[in-house]
């Protein structure tokens, strides 16, 4: 059996289920978060888009990661942070592994099917497309506002 974006399954911060499934048909932003990082401003950018184009299909998801030593002491303090500082309203997930024999299946499919190999650093995007493909990975430093107009593209194909 193939593996798709959609067999996949998280478990969101309250701790109930989420099956990737629900997104199909979808634009999905998945992005590997870390609140103590340098780049934790961009929070703020990719809440701005998910409010700006949610109605349209955009999904973020954020799946917190501490592979790097950057994220709060427990989920419970990494979804405080989040609302508090950077108003976040996108579905974000327990703490997962992007790297190495514990990673989160979710990120060795998306290294694999991207082809781009380990995640190097927090805040690597992946977007995926309507029909559950992956159409980009953005590197950490990527702002989220310089890909806006891929996800304009991404949301307009049907």
């Amino acid at each position: 059996m193939t593996t798709e974006i959609y067999d996949f399954t998280e478990t969101e911060m309250s701790g109930e289920t989420l099956a990737l499934s629900q997104y199909r048909g979808k634009v999905l932003l998945i992005v590997n978060t870390a609140s103590n990082c340098g780049l934790a401003p961009q929070f703020k950018g990719l809440e701005t888009l998910y409010r700006r184009y949610q109605g349209e299909g955009l999904v973020i998801l954020g799946l917190p990661s501490n592979q790097f030593h950057q994220e709060k002491a427990d989920d419970t303090e990494t979804h405080d942070y989040c609302q508090r500082h950077y108003g976040v309203t996108f579905p974000m997930t327990k703490r997962v592994m992007v790297n190495g024999d514990e990673a989160d299946p979710l990120f060795t499919y998306l290294k694999r099917t991207a082809g781009h190999g380990r995640i190097k650093w927090n805040f690597t995007k992946f977007l995926i497309g309507r029909d559950g493909r992956v159409l980009n990975r953005f590197a950490p430093t990527t702002r989220p506002i310089a890909f806006e107009t891929a996800i304009q593209d991404a949301l307009a194909d049907r």
